[in-house]
């Protein structure tokens, strides 16, 4: 699934390529996605210029002047700009027909996206307004992090991937997260001390920001709003290795299964 990191690599991606633009046309070849696409949603955007192109955790945010439209890439969706005469694929669902001679596409074979639209602050919409702070934000650190798990029971990787917590931490980035903080994955959250969760917070920012500067990670078929694949998949250093060297210590990575999502970690470096 794009995690944070791809999210804001495809905001980037088509942000200068699409702000400004008018929306000519818009093509629904398959409205079924996690929720049916809306009738009216051509409507509401037809003949409107994009003014923005923002990102909340997980969700892409197109702006216009009298609302925004909600655009999650699902499990293994994603958005380019093309030229206005390339071909659709089979898992192209919806078109936008911009002017300038470009589409917005996007494509989705799993069919787990969605394209939402909203003329309120959609920072209130039921999709977004449960949502924790932005971890690459002011409003993110290491005493927001010792404040808020200090009462929580839960393991500390559990805890980091609750969006409601903290968003965009997903398993990928916890677990590399925790290996560079030095933090066992099933330490209790609120056992933590303060150096530590700053250790950690400084860990998590690192993380993310180095894997948005390579593109997000190359882990199934993710690519960005550009048509290039991830490239922080090469730099990993426990996630996919379970059984390896650890890369501090030589120890082998112990691999096993968290809240249902794969851990890896070394016993050793991480307590």
């Amino acid at each position: 699934m794009p995690e944070l990191p791809e999210v804001e690599t495809t905001r980037r991606g088509i942000s200068p390529h699409i702000r400004g633009r008018t929306v000519e046309r818009v093509v629904i070849r398959h409205k079924q996605l996690r929720w049916p696409i809306t009738d009216d949603l051509p409507h509401k955007v037809i003949g409107q210029p994009i003014r923005d192109v923002s990102r909340r955790a997980k969700y892409l945010l197109i702006h216009f002047d009298h609302g925004c439209a909600i655009w999650h890439l699902g499990m293994s969706g994603n958005l380019r700009v093309l030229e206005r005469e390339s071909p659709p694929g089979k898992h192209d669902h919806v078109d936008w027909v911009l002017s300038g001679g470009v589409i917005l596409r996007f494509n989705d074979p799993r069919r787990f996206g969605a394209l939402l639209w909203t003329e309120d602050d959609p920072n209130s919409h039921f999709l977004l307004d449960h949502l924790g702070p932005e971890p690459l934000s002011d409003d993110f650190d290491g005493e927001y992090l010792f404040q808020a798990t200090r009462k929580s029971q839960q393991n500390i990787k559990t805890w980091l991937m609750n969006a409601s917590n903290v968003v965009g931490v997903g398993n990928i980035y916890a677990n590399e997260s925790l290996f560079g903080a030095g933090i066992h994955p099933l330490k209790v959250a609120r056992t933590l001390s303060r150096p530590r969760c700053e250790k950690l917070a400084a860990e998590i920012k690192k993380v993310l920001a180095r894997a948005i500067e390579q593109g997000g990670t190359t882990l199934r078929d993710f690519v960005g709003g550009d048509g290039k694949p991830g490239y922080f998949a090469q730099e990993l250093n426990v996630y996919g290795r379970g059984g390896e060297p650890c890369k501090n210590c030589a120890k082998p990575l112990i691999e096993k299964r968290v809240g249902q999502r794969t851990t890896v970690y070394c016993n050793v470096c991480q307590k």
